[in-house]
């Protein structure tokens, strides 16, 4: 009887400790709403670095060095008439993912200067 109670125990002490590590990485995997200041332009009219229009976000990072944005399929069908022409300086806000070393952000708004 002890040698089960035993066992019932570790068994249970393990699935503590299981439960408590997926929760730890469920949280990290949290997106958060970021704020991201560039110029918003076409990656093929404006940049020429595609084929086909894309909607990107050139922002410079700390050491001077251009970091693109692609936005999503549904932020480049809302805001992509008014830059394919002409780039336009401005803040975008939303949530950042990375895919393949590229990164995408899900665009929940985007203001102009």
């Amino acid at each position: 009887m002890r040698v089960c109670l035993a066992i019932f125990a570790f068994v249970c002490a393990g699935l503590l400790v299981t439960v408590d590590a997926n929760f730890a990485q469920d949280k990290k995997k949290e997106k958060k709403t970021v704020v991201l200041k560039g110029l918003v332009a076409c990656n093929k009219c404006e940049l020429n670095k595609s084929t086909v229009c894309e909607t990107v976000l050139v922002v410079k990072n700390k050491k001077k060095k251009d970091v693109i944005y692609f936005f999503d399929a549904e932020s480049h069908k809302k805001y992509h008439d008014g830059i394919c022409a002409a780039a336009k300086n401005g803040t975008v806000t939303g949530i950042v993912t990375e895919k393949k070393k590229k990164l995408t952000i899900s665009v929940k708004t985007v203001v102009y200067e």
